[in-house]
C-alpha cells in the first residue's frame, strides 16, 4: 500500500499489539491482527509501515505479511478496497518511486529487467543496473560536462577582457574523457541490440585461420563459404549453437588484417565492434601463427591435422577430422558459465537509450573538432551532449515515454 493516507487507512483494519507504537515516526515492524468480516476471529499478521516519505515510493507506505490462504488473501483485498485503497496500475509503485526521485529511469527499467531475466547473466546485468551501474557512470560524466559548460559560458562573458576559465589542453582532455565514456556505452547498447539474452561467442584470428570451417563444424551445417583464399569472410555470420547444455550465439568474423581498401576497412571496423560486444572470444591460431597477446578469451590452435606434436593441455581442434571438437564445446560452455557478463545495459534500456547515447557521442565528437574554432561552438555542442545524456538518465522525459516503459510492467510492482 502506498499513498499519503496508507497508515491511517490501514489502522481501520489492523490492530497492532502495541497500539502506542503504531505507526510512529520511523519505519517499523508491528505485530497484530486483521479484522476481516467473513471470519469470526481476527487473523494474525505483521505490518511493515513506512510513515514518512522515506519509503521506496517516496510516500507513506505499508506492507501486510499474512497467511497465504486464498480466502484470507481475498478477504483482505476486499477489506482494503472498501477502506479506500485501489489496485495499482502496471508498474505504479516503481513509477511513483521514479517521480519522487527515489530511483532513476535506468534503475526503474532494471526492475523489469530483474523480473524478466532469462538466465544468470541477464540477472547479473539487471541487478548491476538496478544498483546504479549505469547511472554511476553517466551522472558524473553529465555533471562534469555541465561544469565544463558553465566554465566556458563564464569565459564568454569576459571575452572582451581576454579571460579564459578553461585551458585549451584541459578542454580537449575533458571532452576526450567524455567521448570514451559514452563510446563504451554505445558499444554496449549495440551489442545488446544484436545479441539479446544469448551469450555471444566470437571466432577471431588472422585470415585463413580456419574460423569459417570451425564455424560450420560447430553449427553442423555449411553456413559459411570456405576457401583456401584468405579474406573470404568480410561480414559477420552468426547462428545459434547448443554447446554443453547452453545455447550460444556463435559469430564468424573477418580475419584480422591491415585495411587495404574501403571494403577491408569497413570489415575491420565491423570486426572490432563485434569483438567488443562478445561474451567470449575464441582466438584462432593457425599452424605457423603466433599466439596473440590476449587478456580474456580462449586461445584455440586450429587445423590440428596439419600440425606436428601438440603440447598436453593445449586447446586444439581440426574442423576437417573432428578431433578436439568435443573438448572445445566443453571448454566454451565452462568459460561462458564462469565469465562475468560484460554488458552494463539491459535490453530495454539499450533500445530506449541507444539513440540518445549516439547523439551525445556525436555532439562530443563535434565539440572536439571545433575546439580550436571558439568556445561558443564548443559550448553549443556540449549543451546538446548534456541534453542527450539527460534523456538517457531520465532527467529529461515526457509522459508518452513513461507510459511505454511502465506499461510493460506487471500489475503493481
Amino acid at each position: 500500500m502506498s499513498g499519503p493516507g496508507s497508515p491511517r487507512l490501514l489502522r481501520g483494519l489492523f490492530s497492532p499489539s502495541n497500539a502506542e507504537a503504531y505507526p510512529g515516526h520511523v519505519a517499523g515492524r508491528h505485530v497484530g491482527a486483521l479484522r476481516l468480516e467473513p471470519f469470526p476471529v481476527p487473523v494474525r499478521c505483521t505490518a511493515f509501515v513506512w510513515p514518512t516519505q522515506r519509503s521506496y515510493t517516496g510516500q507513506p507506505s505499508a506492507e501486510l505479511h499474512l497467511p497465504g490462504s486464498p480466502p484470507v488473501v481475498e478477504a483482505t483485498l476486499a477489506a482494503l478496497h472498501a477502506a479506500g485503497f485501489r489496485p495499482a496500475g502496471p508498474g505504479e509503485f516503481t513509477l511513483r518511486a521514479f517521480l519522487a526521485g527515489r530511483v532513476g529511469l535506468t534503475e526503474a527499467e532494471a526492475v523489469l529487467g530483474v523480473i524478466d531475466a532469462a538466465d544468470p547473466g541477464e540477472l547479473h546485468t539487471a541487478l548491476n543496473q538496478l544498483t546504479g551501474g549505469v547511472s554511476n557512470r553517466l551522472e558524473p560524466l553529465r555533471s562534469d560536462l555541465l561544469d565544463l559548460l558553465a566554465d566556458l559560458e563564464a569565459g564568454l562573458d569576459f571575452a572582451e577582457e581576454d579571460v579564459s576559465f578553461v585551458a585549451p589542453d584541459v578542454l580537449r582532455g575533458r571532452i576526450e574523457d567524455g567521448q570514451q565514456a559514452v563510446r563504451d556505452l554505445v558499444a554496449d547498447a549495440a551489442g545488446r541490440a544484436v545479441s539479446g539474452v544469448t551469450p555471444r561467442v566470437v571466432l577471431a584470428g588472422p585470415p585463413n585461420a580456419g574460423k569459417s570451417s570451425l564455424f560450420n563444424a560447430l553449427s553442423g551445417r555449411s553456413a559459411v563459404l570456405v576457401s583456401p583464399t584468405a579474406g573470404t569472410t568480410r561480414d559477420d555470420v552468426s547462428t545459434d549453437v547448443s554447446l554443453g547444455g547452453l545455447t550460444i550465439e556463435l559469430v564468424d568474423t573477418a580475419g584480422e588484417e591491415t585495411a587495404g581498401d574501403d571494403l577491408s576497412a569497413a570489415a575491420q571496423h565491423r570486426r572490432a565492434e563485434t569483438l567488443g560486444a562478445a561474451d567470449l572470444v575464441l582466438h584462432c591460431v593457425p599452424p605457423g601463427g603466433s599466439v596473440p597477446p590476449v587478456g580474456e578469451g580462449l586461445v584455440l590452435f586450429t587445423k590440428a591435422d596439419l600440425r606436428g606434436t601438440i603440447e598436453p593441455g593445449t586447446l586444439a581442434v581440426s574442423a576437417t577430422t573432428g578431433d578436439g571438437l568435443e573438448e572445445l564445446r566443453t571448454a566454451v560452455a565452462e568459460a561462458v558459465r564462469s565469465a562475468t557478463p560484460r554488458r552494463h545495459l539491459i535490453g530495454a534500456t539499450a533500445a530506449r537509450g541507444g539513440a540518445a547515447l549516439n547523439e551525445a557521442l556525436a555532439a562530443l565528437d563535434r565539440a572536439r573538432e571545433v575546439a580550436e574554432l571558439g568556445d561558443e561552438l564548443v559550448a553549443a555542442e556540449l549543451r546538446a551532449a548534456v541534453d542527450a545524456l539527460g534523456e538517457m538518465l531520465g532527467v529529461v522525459y515526457h509522459d508518452d515515454l513513461l507510459g511505454r516503459i511502465f506499461g510493460r510492467f506487471c500489475i503493481g510492482k
